[in-house]
């Protein structure tokens, strides 16, 4: 039974845009496949891992209907190495035959009433839209400090807070804090402040455009659903308390200093180098009129680098995790940032001139 005949990146798109989210280990084979379903001229893509499940809709023209799912990854595959030709899938009991030129593959397949979809949420809900680029630029001012593992999984993903006309991103693993937000174009029925999976964030970041084509955002009960383009994006949420992001920022930081962004980066990726392997301590030491980054190894190895400041006042001596450093300084675009300081037992605040959207907190550390 043939399926369909169509271009190769007319099924490589779509198909890219769902498998990012199957798992390459599952105890559930059919958790590798992407479900494919042919109906008229609407082919439709969904993929899922349990917690999360991606659907985007794509439009051919010819062959039966059917729902099939084959294994995600080996058909990307394929298609990526196939030559930019006209593709067939054709359906013959249990495996899909791909047909492209003098290339065949047969693929077995999996019955598409056993693959476990996501129920779309029901009852009150939170909705509300923002530029894809807007999102996606907030979603990388805190990304990078979610947590990986952590036993507390609550840190394992990222808040996400609609109020009024302000929606709010924090992401914390316990020894630094980011925090961004922007403003919406309507408020809000209702508060709703969510936590949203790693993964989910991880993925949606690889997904949105740099457009000012809309995100819609639906948040009801334990799921969020996320439609841009032709792409419907719906996750399970952690359920768990996150911290008091609030008591977190520090109100009263009397000290601040401005740097250059770009100078203050290279600085500190050269004194990288010589930090420690497993701590990845760096001193900066502040002094009248200049800032000085120290750094050594356990090889009793030592780098220096020195920065002219506008700064006179008491001198500070504080030790930093230098990844904690570099993560948000390669993911700000602006020219300047300030340190905002009080003492070397504080925490240190990192802001942008002028703007009081954008927040991140740093521990220090012992060196």
């Amino acid at each position: 039974m043939l399926l369909l005949k169509t271009t190769r990146d007319a099924l490589l798109a779509p198909l890219q845009a769902v498998s990012g989210v199957v798992e390459k280990r599952h105890t559930l084979p059919i958790l590798s496949n992407v479900l494919i379903e042919k109906a008229g001229d609407r082919l439709t893509f969904t993929a899922t891992d349990i917690e999360i499940q991606i659907r985007t809709v794509t439009t051919v023209t010819g062959g039966e209907d059917a729902r099939i799912t084959v294994g995600a990854r080996k058909l990307q595959d394929i298609l990526r190495a196939l030559p930019e030709a006209e593709i067939s899938l054709n359906l013959d009991e249990r495996r899909l035959a791909v047909k492209a030129g003098r290339s065949r593959f047969q693929l077995q397949t999996l019955p598409a009433e056993d693959y476990p979809l996501l129920t779309l949420p029901e009852g009150e809900s939170v909705r509300f839209s923002v530029p894809q680029k807007t999102f996606k630029a907030q979603l990388a001012l805190v990304a990078y400090a979610m947590a990986q593992q952590d036993i507390r999984y609550y840190l394992n993903g990222l808040l996400l807070i609609a109020d009024g006309k302000t929606l709010t991103v924090v992401a914390t693993d316990g020894h630094r804090l980011a925090y961004a937000e922007s403003e919406l174009d309507a408020a809000v029925a209702q508060k709703s402040e969510v936590i949203l999976p790693r993964k989910t964030i991880l993925e949606l970041a690889r997904q949105i455009g740099d457009t000012d084509d809309p995100i819609d955002v639906i948040l009801a009960g334990n799921q969020a659903v996320f439609r841009f383009g032709s792409v419907e994006f719906v996750t399970k949420l952690i359920d768990g308390k996150f911290p008091d992001y609030q008591r977190v920022i520090p109100r009263d930081h009397p000290g601040c200093v401005s740097l250059a962004r770009l100078p203050l980066l290279a600085a500190l990726q050269r004194a990288a180098i010589l930090s420690n392997e497993k701590f990845h301590g760096v001193r900066l030491v502040l002094d009248n009129g200049v800032l000085s980054i120290i750094s050594s190894n356990a090889e009793q190895e030592e780098a220096q680098e020195e920065i002219e400041v506008d700064y006179k006042g008491e001198r500070l001596d504080i030790g930093f995790n230098v990844s904690y450093l570099l993560d948000v300084l390669n993911n700000v675009s602006a020219e300047t940032i300030e340190w905002r300081f009080r003492d070397s037992n504080s925490s240190a605040l990192v802001t942008l001139p002028g703007n009081e959207r954008f927040k991140y907190v740093v521990m220090p550390m012992r060196i």
